[in-house]
């Protein structure tokens, strides 16, 4: 049911955008073990990224939404944001938002899947890219997933790591 939730979104962003200033996407490994969080190891496959990026809404701030689906059946998230872009050629842009999943809200460890310990989770995000054109632009860029311990105990957090190319719209 998640599945078809994230594919309707990621077709609705698909369909608008005029709204949008940018088109994005990318290919991450999906929970990756780093210090930020306990889940490496549980999880596998790649994940397939798509969303959306507004225009500045205020000062350098862009909302974003995206879908990423994973390749080996583990957990899709959806998340939505706002992010920054600082530089011109070569650029920073770190983001923060909120994601929904569709992997286990468990409070209690798994041995087959990150026990995220809620349905909701924090998503920051920091990007380090370079334009490779007038519209188009591509960054290496890592993201993470959790709830920094404030719905419960657990809290093993999951991070991704990947690439992203967007064209301006």
């Amino acid at each position: 049911m998640m599945r078809k939730i994230l594919l309707i979104g990621l077709a609705g962003f698909a369909a608008a955008p005029a709204q949008a200033g940018e088109l994005f996407g990318g290919l991450y490994k999906h929970a990756v073990d780093t210090p930020l969080s306990l889940g490496g190891g549980l999880e596998h496959g790649v994940d397939l990224q798509l969303g959306l990026r507004g225009r500045p809404v205020l000062w350098k701030l862009q909302p974003y939404a995206f879908g990423a689906l994973n390749s080996n059946g583990d957990t899709d998230y959806a998340a939505a944001g706002l992010s920054a872009r600082f530089g011109r050629r070569i650029f920073v842009r770190p983001g923060l938002g909120l994601a929904i999943h569709n992997g286990s809200a468990g409070r209690y460890y798994r041995s087959d899947r990150i026990a995220f310990g809620s349905r909701i989770l924090f998503e920051p995000e920091l990007g380090i890219g370079t334009d490779l054109g007038d519209r188009v632009s591509l960054e290496a860029s890592w993201v993470h997933l959790s709830h920094a311990q404030l719905f419960s105990r657990e809290n093993p957090g999951i991070d991704n790591i990947g690439a992203r190319l967007t064209f301006r719209l």
